[in-house]
């Protein structure tokens, strides 16, 4: 398995389980607080710093099983990380739209919040399958 492969599995373990994390500690709240009056901003903060932290040392630990292909990127290799990223880029144009339609519409700042954390997890989570199909079955060719 490339290195690259690895770090993507990272990134698609990391932030299902950040984000997981994070939506049991703000529905565990909202059982006796009406949802948007959840205090969801140290938490959201939190596991975006915790999921951060946790990737960094996933990788590391990754990459101490396997040292000798670390660093050794290919034209493959940069072909797949372009692929994977421009088209997990489309959830986080579309969180983005949403939730400046939301601030337009004057929404709560508890719902533009989770739209973009929403966005910013879906485009890693859809990146990181995308990069993982693409190590195991190929590029699509156009």
């Amino acid at each position: 398995m490339a290195s690259e492969e690895r770090r993507a599995w990272v990134m698609l373990v990391v932030s299902v389980c950040g984000y997981g994390a994070y939506l049991a500690i703000i529905l565990s709240q909202a059982r006796t607080t009406p949802l948007t009056e959840v205090p969801y901003a140290a938490p959201l903060l939190w596991s975006i710093g915790a999921a951060i932290v946790a990737s960094i040392l996933l990788v590391i630990v990754v990459s101490m099983v396997a040292p000798s292909d670390v660093g050794k990127k290919d034209q493959r290799d940069r072909e797949i990380y372009r692929y994977g990223e421009y088209t997990g880029q489309s959830f986080l144009v579309a969180g983005g739209i949403a939730a400046l339609v939301m601030a337009m519409a004057e929404w709560d700042h508890f719902w533009i919040a989770n739209t973009l954390y929403l966005a910013f997890v879906l485009q890693a989570v859809l990146g990181s399958i995308v990069k993982i199909v693409a190590y195991r079955r190929g590029i699509p060719s156009w």
